[in-house]
């Protein structure tokens, strides 16, 4: 608290005659002090104060007492707060929401009508929900569920299922088939695993030409199968460009002027006309708006050196594009002829791919029908 006294020595030793205990005591100026003092003793302070004629001033409140009144003041506050917490808590502990994910073939809306013969819905307490034995009687139920997971999370009763699966048909072709080219190369490398292999390494081969025989044995043990295998063939992809040396192209100097303009009966009313200074430019005309625009940029022409390094690059680049992932780029050629006002460019683009699939057999001359 503040004191203001003319004597606040007075005041003070007065305090401690009747027993008040008075701590921190701090000197503002010759006639305020400022002190602490418990709340039990306020009521003989007020009476020293009559006594002396002190004004006291409370400027400052701490301690239990204070905080248990101001508790007391907001006792509906704190009971609301206590009610909505105890509301809450009791709340969380029932499930309100079951969230059942499946993949193909079970329906959740099924197996949530079926969980509910197991006594199980929204609105039962978490304590009498046994996932585990939940898990069991889901999966003794429903012979094509392979796996089942349940758990509480929150308010929320979640059971995630993986369906059985049936093994996939595998569907084994043995027709009789030879392999055959789809592109014209040179053979790197062969594998085969069926049939018989009339091409070696080194060889060119065009599309259509027969890669690997579908037929097995020697002489006249020979039968048919359904050959299988690889044939990896050294493929050219090419693209030819002509590039200018010089090239003349029209550029934008940056200098431009705007003219405005109504147009009523098919003719034009100028708002603003200034007079076109330029011997080369473009025009641009803005129609959308009721008060319309044309615009004039200076242009000029400019003589830029053909790049032949640039366009190679992008031919490589476009090449490469068009290619599928599973081939192998093992090789680039580049090749720039410089003529009088031009550069021809070549870039071939080698790379090694299988190029074998399958292709009918087609019968010898001799075992056609007479």
């Amino acid at each position: 608290m503040e004191i203001q006294s003319l004597i606040p020595e007075r005041f003070i030793n007065l305090l401690w005659k009747n027993g008040i205990v008075a701590k921190n005591i701090k000197k503002i100026n010759i006639t305020t002090v400022v002190l602490e003092v418990s709340l039990s003793d306020y009521g003989e302070i007020s009476k020293v104060a009559k006594r002396t004629n002190t004004r006291v001033k409370i400027i400052g409140r701490s301690g239990m007492s204070f905080f248990l009144m101001k508790l007391k003041g907001r006792s509906s506050l704190i009971l609301g707060v206590v009610l909505f917490v105890g509301i809450i808590y009791y709340l969380s502990t029932f499930v309100w929401n079951i969230e059942i994910n499946t993949e193909n073939y079970i329906s959740p809306y099924e197996l949530r009508n079926q969980i509910k013969t197991f006594g199980i819905k929204p609105g039962l307490r978490k304590k009498n929900i046994d996932v585990y034995e939940l898990e069991n009687k889901i999966m003794r139920s429903n012979d094509e569920i392979m796996w089942i997971k349940a758990r509480i999370d929150g308010v929320k009763l979640k059971i995630d299922i993986i369906e059985r699966q049936s093994p996939p048909v595998i569907v084994s072709n043995q027709t009789p088939c030879n392999l055959v080219a789809t592109k014209d190369g040179i053979v790197s490398r062969i594998f085969t695993t069926e049939g018989t292999a009339i091409v070696a390494a080194g060889d060119a081969v065009q599309k259509g030409d027969i890669l690997v025989k579908g037929e097995q044995g020697k002489e006249e043990g020979l039968y048919p199968v359904h050959a299988k295998g690889e044939v990896i063939v050294k493929t050219f992809y090419e693209e030819k460009k002509e590039v200018l040396i010089n090239n003349i192209s029209k550029v934008k100097t940056g200098n431009s002027l705007s003219n405005l303009y109504i147009k009523i009966a098919n003719k034009k009313i100028y708002l603003k006309n200034s007079v076109n200074p330029y011997s080369n430019y473009d025009k641009i005309e803005n129609n959308n708006n009721f008060i319309k625009k044309e615009t004039y940029n200076e242009i000029v022409q400019k003589n830029i050196p053909g790049n032949s390094v640039k366009a190679e690059e992008e031919m490589y680049l476009g090449i490469l594009k068009n290619l599928d992932k599973s081939i192998k780029v093992i090789d680039k050629i580049q090749e720039v002829i410089k003529e009088k006002d031009k550069y021809l460019i070549r870039v071939v683009v080698v790379a090694e791919e299988n190029v074998a699939v399958e292709g009918n057999i087609e019968p010898e001359k001799d075992d056609l029908p007479k």
